[in-house]
């Protein structure tokens, strides 16, 4: 499409001759169109290209789709089974060999801009694989329904991602001393299409900003990083909401005071500070509210798929994953008696810092009938997931109660 006609010069000029050279075609019945109407031709691509035919969506305009928990069983996420969670539009054009990326902000010494060839030439390299988890995940277990999509459980991945550390491109650039936060911005459309106004752009504090795992990455899974998932340049930060990990990233500024973009107002992202009556609203302030930072101790059961009809007397290999923000898991254990019991797992260690943890066991059923198989994942810190479903809050946000399937036997 010709980057002069874009979607806003469509709706605002209404220019049918506009319409007709960026599709290449006639419109044929176009005298019937109405007024201000966009052909479907210039909507966004399908998200669901190249996914599992299983995926959920939950919502298109933008983008959020949730993967199956059966489908995490992968000990790194493929890109087929990988969540969308977008709050704007793809951009419209992506032009990778003049693509730069800016950090400026009044804490830096003096704005500097790379391209990805600078990047790539001028740091170090680095690969970890980070679970980046929607800190709304587990939404839909809330009661009364919280703001915003109903996700399940499955709005996590764990995928590698390769480039360069964040605080590298910092200490080139310069940083004062009164440096607090960072803020990312991107080029995603606002879904009102006002090029003024940023659909998301968040950020961190500069000591998660100065880890050495969070990356700007062009890399996922040894492949480029695939369109809906911020191509060619993303921010990834493990451990902490996925919201902070920037995608299709332009710009860095580093901030003398948290950061105020998009996103970082209202509730957005945030818990009470205290409990709060289900359905109650409390006013957006911060006297009210504090931002999400490390995500909670969490697991999946990732095999058997949830309803498993299991032979009579067999023994049944249970594995799943657990991750716990920025600490590490402890110990995972699972029950089959509602809770009464609980057995230890065999946990594996992380292939690095704020990656998941792979645990597996074998259970054997004392009879036929109906069980339901829990998980509990507990971090190094002591702190367990809660059986039921923890505090609601107006976000619907950090669910982490224990998982469950139903499986039945005989």
């Amino acid at each position: 499409m010709n980057s002069e006609l874009n979607r806003r010069d469509f709706l605002k000029q209404g220019s049918l001759t506009a319409l007709v050279t960026a599709m290449g075609s006639q419109i044929v019945f176009a005298h019937h169109m109405p007024p201000g109407y966009r052909p479907i031709f210039l909507d966004e691509k399908d998200a669901l290209k190249g996914k599992s035919t299983e995926m959920i969506v939950q919502g298109d305009k933008p983008w959020n789709v949730e993967t199956p928990v059966h489908l995490l069983d992968d000990r790194v996420t493929p890109v087929d089974k990988m969540f969308i969670r977008n709050n704007g539009l793809v951009p419209e054009k992506i032009d990778v060999a003049n693509w730069t990326l800016t950090i400026d902000g009044e804490s830096v010494k003096a704005p500097k801009t790379y391209s990805l060839a600078d990047l790539k030439k001028k740091f170090k390299q680095h690969t970890y694989q980070l679970v980046l988890e929607c800190g709304g995940n587990g939404r839909a277990g809330y009661q009364p329904q919280a703001s915003g999509n109903q996700w399940g459980q499955g709005a996590v991945h764990c995928a590698q991602w390769t480039g360069v550390r964040l605080k590298d491109v910092l200490n080139d650039v310069g940083i004062k001393n009164d440096a607090v936060y960072i803020g990312y911005h991107g080029k995603d459309l606002h879904l009102s299409r006002d090029p003024k106004k940023e659909s998301i752009s968040r950020g961190v504090p500069m000591s998660k900003a100065m880890e050495d795992e969070t990356l700007i990455a062009w890399q996922m899974n040894g492949q480029d990083i695939p369109e809906f998932h911020g191509y060619p340049l993303r921010l990834v930060i493990g451990g902490w909401p996925a919201s902070v990990s920037g995608k299709w990233l332009s710009r860095i500024s580093v901030r003398n005071k948290v950061h105020d973009g998009a996103k970082m107002e209202g509730h957005s992202y945030k818990l009470p500070r205290n409990p709060v009556v289900p359905g109650t609203d409390i006013p957006a302030t911060d006297e009210y509210y504090k931002i999400i930072e490390s995500m909670p101790v969490k697991s999946l059961i990732t095999y058997p798929k949830t309803g498993a009809m299991l032979d009579p007397g067999k023994q049944l290999a249970l594995r799943g994953h657990a991750w716990a923000g920025d600490h590490a898991v402890k110990k995972v254990e699972v029950s089959i008696d509602f809770g009464a019991t609980w057995k230890e797992c065999k946990l594996e260690a992380p292939v690095n810092r704020l990656a998941w943890q792979h645990w597996n066991t074998n259970i054997q059923f004392p009879a036929n009938g109906y069980y339901e198989i829990w998980a509990k994942a507990t971090d190094d810190k002591g702190n367990a997931q809660p059986m039921l479903v923890p505090g609601w809050n107006p976000g619907g946000y950090l669910n982490n109660a224990c998982e469950r399937i139903a499986v039945k036997v005989g």
